[in-house]
């Protein structure tokens, strides 16, 4: 097993160091979310300049100094190139309603901002997933892994499972975040970061700790090219 755990500072969002100046601009995707929109502070708290991306901008409110909205869709590949445009990375915080039936919006979805990624020259890709995806699946627990997974969630992970296989495939500059089960609550600023399961159980996190998760590593870049599971 590899695992740290962060210092009680590294998560909360006003501890995040100051940006790079080589990275400007971050696209976030599913930034009407509620995990996308805390990302979207993080980041912008971090010094970045964020550009929200949502098909009803309309749902967003103020964004951080410096901030912007953008009119889009992921399967709409020309208002994805559009959003592109003085973007140095992207975060996809995608998410899809649940389905008791096959769906392809994650995976059809990254596809085409990979693909408008590369019209536009940019590199670095952080994607969220989830605790069942890949490698993690079989360690949410008894009830997630036996119960949750395969009845509710069967359709959602065959497409989370595709949508990480195209991150892998893209060529890109890319970390996948798989966070535990999501909770709303405050950053506690300590959690663990698995990148080899050994016996692991992902139970749960905040939305908060994964967005200042997802903040430091658009600054420090620890994990290019790597899978990293977020947990307490």
């Amino acid at each position: 097993m590899s695992a740290t755990r962060t210092s009680p500072a590294a998560a909360k969002l006003h501890a995040v160091p100051a940006a790079s100046p080589k990275l400007r601009r971050v696209l976030v995707i599913g930034a009407s979310g509620p995990t996308g929109r805390l990302i979207v502070e993080a980041v912008g708290n971090s010094g970045i300049a964020v550009r929200a991306l949502a098909r009803d901008p309309g749902r967003l409110g103020p964004q951080p100094s410096g901030g912007d909205v953008t009119r889009g869709d992921v399967l709409d590949q020309a208002s994805l190139a559009r959003a592109m445009t003085e973007v140095d990375a992207v975060v996809s915080a995608l998410g899809a309603k649940l389905e008791l039936r096959p769906v392809t919006l994650l995976s059809a979805g990254t596809r085409n901002v990979i693909a408008a990624m590369r019209e536009s020259g940019v590199e670095r890709l952080v994607c969220v997933t989830g605790v069942g995806a890949g490698d993690s699946r079989g360690h949410g627990g008894f009830a997630y892994d036996r119960l949750i997974l395969p009845t509710l969630l069967r359709y959602m992970y065959a497409d989370k499972n595709r949508q990480e296989q195209v991150v892998h495939d893209s060529g890109l500059d890319w970390t996948i975040v798989r966070p535990a089960r999501l909770v709303d609550a405050p950053a506690r600023g300590t959690y663990r970061v698995i990148t080899t399961f050994a016996g692991e159980r992902m139970r749960t996190i905040s939305r908060a700790d994964v967005a200042g998760f997802i903040a430091r590593e658009l600054l420090e870049h620890r994990f290019g090219r790597s899978t990293v599971n977020l947990t307490y």
